[in-house]
């Protein structure tokens, strides 16, 4: 029993450096993904702002479509399609004002 208690004498020291350093390399960890949780969620959070951003706008469209009276509404839904479709395209030919035109 007597050694059992010198056991535990002598290495009681070492058993608390040892657990001093886990529970502060564990804290470390703890923070760093924290941090990283964080910063995921802050860019998620900007990235649904903006999608909102353009579904509030896209609304406000519609809104002002369906309020105004006196247009045809199927006219300006395509004309809307019409833009977006030469937006996202990037589509027409680019003119070229320095040179003229031969007969």
């Amino acid at each position: 029993m007597g050694d059992l208690i010198g056991l535990v004498a002598v290495s009681a020291p070492f058993l608390m450096v040892f657990g001093i350093v886990w529970i502060s390399s564990q804290k470390k960890l703890e923070e760093k993904r924290i941090a990283a949780t964080a910063e995921a969620t802050s860019e998620k959070a900007a990235q649904y702002a903006s999608h909102v951003q353009e579904l509030e706008s896209r609304v406000r469209v519609l809104e002002r479509i369906v309020t105004d009276k006196g247009y045809d509404v199927a006219s300006q839904i395509e004309a809307l399609r019409d833009v977006r479709a030469v937006e996202e395209k990037g589509s027409g030919v680019q003119m070229n004002f320095d040179q003229k035109e031969k007969a």
